[in-house]
């Protein structure tokens, strides 16, 4: 399961349900392209297909959203779910 927690223009960002034993972070996905964020602080994981003007732009949609996507990561990733 990879429940999406925020879309902006073209890009979904999600989570795996796997994910949990990793540190706090995001996938993002357009097309056949994905990378990985971590957050706090924001740095790139992994990029599989963008281009670096792109993925600077996604950067920036991590950076302004991060909040909001780190609320997310606790909520779904919370003790006994």
């Amino acid at each position: 399961m990879s429940p999406t927690v925020l879309r902006s223009g073209p890009y979904r960002f999600f989570f795996f349900a796997s994910d949990r034993a990793e540190p706090v972070h995001v996938h993002v996905a357009r097309d056949d392209k994905t990378t990985k964020f971590w957050l706090s602080p924001v740095r790139v994981a992994y990029n599989m297909g963008f281009a670096p003007t792109e993925l600077n732009r996604i950067e920036g949609l991590v950076r302004e959203h991060e909040a909001q996507l780190v609320k997310a990561w606790d909520e779904y990733f919370k003790p006994g779910s």
